[in-house]
């Protein structure tokens, strides 16, 4: 089924703002085949897996009929584990977010009573709960159905499974006859359809069959992050694995607008797609993506369906998808004609459930691995100038320099020591030649980064990331003098410590959320270095970065008059 958006429903302008938050600018097909009928008031059976996205197709309908004057139960959920109560409770909150009055509240076996006895009291409207855990509250009369609206069996299948008929139907037995009720279920065995024939009147059957969408050539892997350490960890597999052309997909407009800031803060060229960016201005934005003018397309899911792009080498689930069908989407944008890709996606908290459930519906073969280490990323670097180093000397393409290296040899200097001097000055040389990336396009008129053309066979081509000019986007020459209303804060490493201008850089900005433009001059001393910042932001960058670690060494910040510097050059 084609999906729809969700202006097209008749809904609420709060549930439109509060979905337009969530960054769900299209329907999933259960959600586009549910929702009229259960918005009309309809009994709705639904045969969709978990990982479809079903959770809204009830949900919106349920926040719609609540009346938020009246603090008396009015919609009842139930689903066959406390996990899935609460994961269901957080989504109900999130799409009521800009309802005033509404209240919702899980209740389920294992919490404490007294905190559920006083969130019921206290005239809640939703309840989402276990079977035996809102049976118990019935007969304590903690919970009373007489108001009761909607009532909605979610992983119908599963309670039945474990158990619950006779819960179940202790329930709907007790809620009122002109209720409306939604049937949720994967399978419909007998028992199902007994209850749908005696609980529903005239249902609306709505089925989407699991299509299981593989990607044979797509290499699929996942991560658990914490939501603070998505930005790191995407940094360090863009390094470890030297990418250069791929997407990042995020499931809001504003988060693609922050990483697309952050990213670009740190060097990287990245642009931006999302709803909020005309059609004309898209066109734009693709033309320069498929010339590989810059390197990472930032985009959310409607903003990305359909690009015709054949060779990109990874594509980054920064923000799970709504359901699996978009997850497949999404990774089918690498590996195709013939080619290999690559798939990373970031799963934090109670997201690991959910992106099981989407594994078990679409059939997926994703792996888990461990986040790479500081050491890992470094050592994969020094892996590619190897590379590039011993190709060169292969090939016997350069001009030799016997007479300057025996003059070096003669006045003591080792073979080593040499070869070891020359490389710094090679990766310093073009640091303090890099050029600065064009900032990234805002909503309005979008001008992309450029990076330099990739052609398509530079795979093939070891490439050297230490030295790559667009990660070192702060690179610049010894200061000369403070530029107006800025001071000089100093902090204790340098390039003892393989510190870059954009090490500082990324952690001003990761640490403070300060604009890129905070921070101006960078000089890097061999055990030191000396940034100028704001001064009005100089105190807020003190106290935050304070004992946070750079290389491995806990930051000691002060302004530069005060300290007495070392003389270590």
């Amino acid at each position: 089924m084609e999906k729809r958006r969700f202006t097209e429903f008749g809904l609420s302008p709060e549930s439109l703002k509060a979905i337009d938050k969530m960054g769900f600018e299209e329907a999933s097909p259960i959600q586009s085949a549910a929702l009229p009928p259960a918005l009309a008031g309809r009994d709705v059976v639904g045969q969709s897996s978990t990982g479809s996205g079903k959770t809204a197709a009830f949900a919106l309908p349920a926040i719609e009929r609540v009346d938020p004057h009246q603090r008396s139960v009015q919609v009842l959920v139930l689903c066959p584990t406390r996990e899935l109560a609460v994961q269901v409770a957080e989504e109900f909150g999130k799409l009521s977010q800009f309802k005033r009055g509404v209240h919702c509240v899980p209740i389920y076996g294992g919490q404490s009573y007294e905190r559920q006895f006083r969130a019921l009291a206290a005239g809640v409207q939703i309840v989402i709960g276990t079977p035996g855990r809102v049976m118990d509250h019935m007969e304590r009369g903690t919970l009373k159905l007489d108001a009761l609206r909607m009532a909605v069996l979610d992983e119908a299948d599963r309670m039945l499974d474990m158990g619950f008929r006779d819960d179940i139907e202790r329930i709907l037995s007790q809620a009122p006859e002109a209720r409306q009720t939604l049937f949720f279920s994967a399978t419909m065995p007998k028992l199902i359809q007994q209850l749908i024939r005696d609980y529903a009147k005239d249902p609306e059957w709505v089925k989407i069959e699991p299509h299981a969408q593989h990607a044979p050539k797509v290499d699929q892997v996942y991560f658990e992050v914490e939501r603070r350490s998505k930005l790191e960890v995407l940094t360090r597999l863009i390094d470890l694995n030297d990418f250069r052309y791929g997407i990042v997909f995020c499931s809001t407009k504003i988060m693609v607008d922050e990483l697309a800031e952050h990213l670009h803060v740190r060097g990287y060229s990245v642009d931006r797609l999302h709803g909020d960016i005309s059609q004309a201005q898209r066109t734009r934005v693709m033309e320069k993506f498929r010339d590989r003018r810059f390197e990472f397309l930032i985009a959310t899911d409607v903003a990305a369906r359909g690009l015709d792009i054949d060779d990109l080498e990874v594509v980054f689930n920064f923000d799970l998808p709504n359901d699996a069908e978009d997850y497949t989407h999404r990774i089918g944008r690498t590996g195709r004609a013939g080619r290999s890709g690559r798939a990373f996606t970031f799963v934090s908290g109670r997201e690991l459930y959910k992106l099981q459930s989407m594994v078990r519906f679409a059939k997926l073969k994703i792996r888990r691995e461990n986040v790479p280490s500081l050491d890992q990323v470094e050592e994969a670097r020094v892996n590619v100038f190897f590379e590039k180093l011993r190709s060169v000397l292969e090939s016997g393409n350069y001009e030799r320099q016997d007479r300057l290296v025996d003059r070096l040899l003669e006045q003591g200097y080792a073979s080593t020591d040499i070869v070891s001097a020359l490389i710094a000055m090679r990766n310093q040389d073009d640091r303090s030649a890099a050029p600065e990336p064009a900032r990234p396009s805002p909503a309005a008129e979008a001008k992309p980064p450029r990076a330099e053309h990739r052609p398509a066979d530079a795979g093939d081509a070891p490439r050297d990331r230490e030295t790559a000019p667009r990660r070192e986007k702060y690179a610049r020459p010894a200061r000369t003098g403070r530029e107006p209303g800025m001071v000089t804060l100093f902090m204790n490493v340098g390039r003892k410590q393989l510190v870059t201008p954009a090490d500082i850089v990324g952690k001003v900005a990761g640490v403070t959320r300060l604009p890129a433009e905070t921070i101006g001059a960078i000089d890097i001393h061999q055990r030191h270095l000396l940034v100028d910042v704001a001064e009005e932001s100089a105190p807020l960058i003190m106290e935050k970065l304070r004992g946070v670690r750079v290389k491995g060494v806990p930051l000691e910040v002060s302004l530069a008059r005060e300290t007495a510097l070392p003389d270590d050059e």
